[in-house]
């Protein structure tokens, strides 16, 4: 059974920085391409950031230059390193994890606060 699990959201000021972790169990992971999603209050889901199996990435315009997404293979574990941070980025994040048959796992999701 796939398990996501999120850490690191938070309440944080504007410009701030916050690192999410996403670890994953009951994959194999190397070969399950990630992406993080959000979903801010009265809104669609979006996608913000994707890394595929090898490494490949791709970004929402709106984070381009300020988030950063990697992986960790060998910890089984997907990062988002957000900077610069505005309220507008306030949402639930949530991991998601696209194995290569097309299945889909997704995380409990995990508040990012962007406030002063």
């Amino acid at each position: 059974q796939v398990q996501l699990v999120e850490s690191g959201g938070g309440l944080v000021q504007p410009g701030g920085s916050l690192r999410l972790s996403c670890a994953a169990s009951g994959v194999i992971f190397s070969l399950n391409a990630m992406s993080w999603h959000r979903q801010a209050p009265g809104k669609e889901r979006e996608l913000v950031a994707r890394i595929s199996s090898r490494g490949n990435t791709g970004y929402a315009d709106s984070v381009k230059g300020r988030f950063t997404i990697s992986r960790d293979n060998a910890k089984n574990t997907v990062f988002l390193q957000m900077n610069s941070l505005k309220p507008e980025d306030t949402a639930v994040y949530f991991c998601n994890a696209r194995s290569p048959f097309g299945s889909d796992a997704w995380g409990q999701g995990t508040l990012v606060t962007v406030s002063s």
